[in-house]
C-alpha cells in the first residue's frame, strides 16, 4: 500500500509538451505511473511517448478518468492551472513551480480546502510511492535511495531528500512513500496533513521528517504526536542549524522571522512530544534501528 498515489491512479500532466514536462512524463511512465493524458493549450492531437495531449483539462477529463494532476508549468501560469484542475474535479494536484506569489498561494490553499482536494507544493520535487508511481522529479534509478520499504518520508527540502533517504536504505530500511511539501513560505499542504495519511497506512511503520528553519510545520507535527493523532515512531532532521536569523537559506520558506522558526524551537517541541531528532543525516539510520 502507499499514500496519495499508486500504480493504478490515473494521472494527468499539465504542461506535458514542454522540455521538463515531456522528459519527466517519460520517466514517470517508465516507472509504472498510470499517465493517461497531458494538457498543453494549442497542442491537442499530439502525443508524448504515446500519451495523448489535449487543449484543456476539461477536455482530458471528458476522455479519461483522471484522479491526479502534475503541473509542470511556470509560476505565472500555476494559479490558473491549479484552478482549472480543481474546477474539473481533480482531487490530487502536485505543483512544481517555485516562486508563485504569496497571495496566490493563500488563495489556492483556501480553495483547495473548500473543495476537499490535496494540492501539494509549490516548489516541490513531488511525491513518489516507491516501486509503484511518481508525480514529480525523482531520480528513481538510484537504488541506494529509492529502494521500497516501510518508512514514510516527508520533506521540505529537495536537496536533502536523496541524502537522508540514502541513510534510511543504508540502515536496512526503505521508503514507502516520499512527499515533498515544497519550500515556499505558504505550502499548499502541510506536514501534519501528510502525517495523518501515514498514520492510516498499514505499510508504513515509521516516518522520517526532513524539516528546516522557518514556519511552524514541525511544531504542528509535535502537537499531532502529543494529541495522539500520530502514534508511530517519528525521526526528525532539521536543516539550517547554523543559519543566521533573518537570512534566507536556500529558498523562500527557510527564514526565521519574528523570533520564530528556529531549529532550537522545533527540536525542543519534537523531543518534548516524544519524537527522536537526528543531529546529522548519518544518525537517522541508527535512530530507525532503535525504534524499529
Amino acid at each position: 500500500m502507499s499514500i496519495i498515489i499508486d500504480h493504478t491512479t490515473p494521472v494527468l500532466i499539465q504542461g506535458i509538451t514542454g522540455k521538463e514536462g515531456s522528459f519527466w512524463a517519460k520517466h514517470a511512465k517508465n516507472y509504472g505511473t498510470h499517465i493517461v493524458a497531458g494538457v498543453t493549450p494549442g497542442k491537442e492531437g499530439q502525443d508524448v511517448d504515446g500519451i495523448p495531449v489535449y487543449h484543456t483539462v476539461r477536455r482530458a477529463v471528458q476522455e479519461h478518468p483522471i484522479e491526479a494532476s502534475l503541473l509542470v508549468v511556470p509560476p505565472k501560469a500555476a494559479k490558473g492551472a491549479v484552478l482549472e484542475a480543481l474546477d474539473s474535479g481533480i482531487k490530487v494536484i502536485v505543483v512544481t513551480a517555485e516562486g508563485i506569489p504569496l497571495h496566490e498561494m493563500m488563495q489556492l490553499r483556501k480553495i483547495a480546502l473548500e473543495k476537499q482536494a490535496m494540492v501539494i507544493g509549490g516548489n516541490t520535487t513531488g511525491i513518489i510511492s516507491t516501486g509503484k508511481a511518481m508525480m514529480g522529479f525523482f531520480p528513481y534509478w538510484l537504488d541506494r535511495v529509492y529502494k521500497p520499504g516501510r518508512v514514510g518520508v516527508m520533506t521540505r527540502s529537495g536537496s536533502l531528500t536523496n541524502e537522508v533517504t540514502a541513510e534510511i536504505v543504508k540502515a536496512g530500511f526503505g521508503p514507502s512513500s516520499i512527499v515533498g511539501v515544497g519550500g515556499d513560505p505558504v505550502p499548499l499542504t502541510r506536514f501534519a496533513e501528510i502525517l495523518s495519511l501515514f498514520e492510516k497506512d498499514p505499510d508504513t511503520d515509521a516516518v522520517v521528517m526532513i524539516g528546516e528553519i522557518g514556519g511552524t510545520m514541525e511544531e504542528d507535527v509535535a502537537e499531532a504526536i502529543e494529541q495522539r493523532i500520530f502514534t508511530k515512531p517519528l525521526i526528525g532532521f532539521m536543516g539550517g542549524r547554523t543559519a543566521p536569523k533573518g537570512q534566507k537559506m536556500g529558498h523562500a520558506g527557510a527564514i526565521i522571522t519574528a523570533g520564530k522558526g528556529t531549529v532550537e524551537d522545533k527540536v525542543e517541541a519534537l523531543v518534548k512530544a516524544g519524537a527522536l531528532v537526528a543531529d546529522r543525516p548519518s544518525m537517522i539510520g541508527q535512530l530507525l534501528q532503535k525504534v524499529l
